[in-house]
């Protein structure tokens, strides 16, 4: 009966698309493949799939630092393997142009964390940790409840800085809160110190940083020279802090939008099961992220008929209001035929700050919640 009972495996694509640093602690490596193993190995002994799902992982230079081309070289070799589906890529310079490849040449489809609404397509779908669009309304709402209305700019040169700008001005309007100077920065660690001056000098009582992250990095001794600490705020770049202890320390004394709400019991009750498998109890958002990620793949892979890329895109549109291990009580997972955004509720986006312990974070808000 062997030849009956045995199935290849399921292909889906991990593209991540920047290169891990120097001294990347294996355990926050294996963050990014264990709650998807976890999962899916979950449902294959609960019978809610009949055969194994493999994960094929690529790991490429895109932007800031490498190159558009990588990433979907990179995409196109997932496709040639076989893949239903691809987690990625994540970063918005590179997933809005890798998104014309799927449409054009690939049509196979793809799921990001990025935050622009400008990936969105027949294809492409999005379990957006943060956006484009909602982070800038919860900066300013922070602003405002800190009684802070006047506010300077640190904007990477990217397509993330730009639309993060523009989107803050709207929200500052909405709540009295004025701009008095916007600096650009580079994407990467560069000299700040003139940018942060002309903030300084303009008065401004708080600072919002737009952009990817690592352009954080100089701020922080740049503020330390004019010896000025005023509030400040990021957004989902702040989840870079767990890249590596540099990145930990330029995010020290910022509000950061994340989405590891330790109130969430769905992600408590993920953690403990991922302790009990691993032992290790990571407190932080990606383990949660990719298991919300991992559960909606293997509900839309037990779904598919056929196993076509076409048919896990159909079976993703039939996946409805799965609780969410990611972001505050309440959230769920739906996706529909016109709907490409996962995360339901204002509460799918949190704020946090670093402890000086540079392990833990604790929460200072949730989006929407008055």
């Amino acid at each position: 009966m062997s030849y009956e009972r045995t199935a290849e495996p399921i292909k889906i694509g991990y593209l991540f698309d920047f290169l891990l640093p120097p001294g990347y602690p294996q355990e926050r490596r294996d963050d990014l493949t264990q709650p998807f193993e976890l999962v899916f190995s979950e449902g294959r002994k609960a019978g809610a799939i009949d055969r194994s799902i493999k994960i094929v992982f690529r790991e490429v230079e895109g932007l800031p630092k490498g190159t558009v081309k990588a990433v979907i070289d990179a995409y196109g070799e997932l496709v040639d393997e076989g893949c239903l589906l691809v987690f990625g890529p994540h970063i918005t310079d590179n997933a809005v142009p890798t998104r014309e490849a799927i449409e054009d040449r690939f049509r196979v489809p793809a799921i990001s964390v990025t935050g622009t609404d400008d990936w969105l397509g027949e294809w492409t779908f999005a379990f957006p940790q943060g956006s484009m669009t909602d982070e800038p309304i919860f900066w300013a709402d922070m602003l405002a409840k800190g009684g802070h209305t006047e506010v300077g700019v640190l904007v990477e040169k990217s397509l993330v800085g730009e639309s993060y700008l523009k989107n803050f001005r709207n929200a500052c309007r909405h709540k009295d809160i004025r701009i008095v100077a916007e600096a650009s920065i580079a994407q990467t660690a560069q000299d700040v110190g003139e940018a942060v001056r002309s903030l300084y000098e303009a008065k401004a009582a708080a600072l919002v940083h737009c952009g990817f992250g690592f352009g954080v990095v100089m701020i922080n001794p740049a503020l330390a020279a004019l010896n000025w600490d005023p509030p400040r705020f990021t957004g989902t770049a702040f989840q870079n802090a767990w890249l590596h202890p540099i990145m930990w320390k330029a995010f020290m004394g910022w509000t950061g939008v994340d989405q590891y709400d330790e109130g969430n019991l769905v992600g408590q009750r993920f953690l403990d099961q991922y302790e009990a498998t691993y032992g290790r109890r990571p407190e932080y958002c990606l383990p949660v992220v990719n298991r919300d990620i991992a559960t909606t793949l293997l509900r839309a892979l037990a779904d598919a008929h056929p196993l076509s890329p076409r048919g896990v895109k159909e079976a993703l549109e039939r996946v409805k209001m799965l609780p969410a291990a990611a972001g505050a009580p309440g959230t769920r997972v739906s996706f529909g035929k016109w709907t490409r955004r996962a995360w339901m509720g204002a509460g799918y986006l949190v704020a946090r700050r670093l402890d000086p312990d540079g392990i833990n974070s604790h929460l200072v808000a949730r989006f929407g919640e008055d």
